[in-house]
């Protein structure tokens, strides 16, 4: 009954990084509500050093290592960074290969999920 936000991401991405305080910005403007769920998966990482990139950009929402690169290959994912949003119904509605330029822009897609 939630909108889903899945970021697939790595910490050797450099396009990742770019997005990644977009990211957490537009999580923090959602989480409060309690309608959205914005869900991170690491692609092809070593622990370690994904660690230190959420620590790095100070990313607080759910993450998680896709191991053996199931969810990605359910998915059919291209590459990182990749995010698909995801309506209450559990409909994939929008995909975005490549990194968000801007916080506004993730949120426009959240928007017309949550009318």
């Amino acid at each position: 009954g939630k909108v889903v936000v899945l970021n697939f991401w790595a910490s050797w991405c450099k396009p990742c990084e770019q997005e990644a305080a977009e990211m957490q910005q537009a999580w923090e403007a959602n989480e409060a509500s309690g309608e959205v769920i914005f869900l991170g998966a690491d692609y092809v990482d070593t622990e370690p050093e994904a660690r230190a990139y959420l620590k790095k950009f100070e990313i607080d929402f759910y993450n998680g290592p896709d191991m053996g690169t199931k969810i990605s290959q359910l998915f059919r994912m291209k590459g990182v960074p990749e995010t698909y949003f995801i309506d209450r119904e559990g409909v994939l509605q929008y995909v975005k290969v490549g990194p968000f330029a801007s916080a506004d822009e993730i949120q426009i897609h959240i928007d017309e999920l949550l009318k």
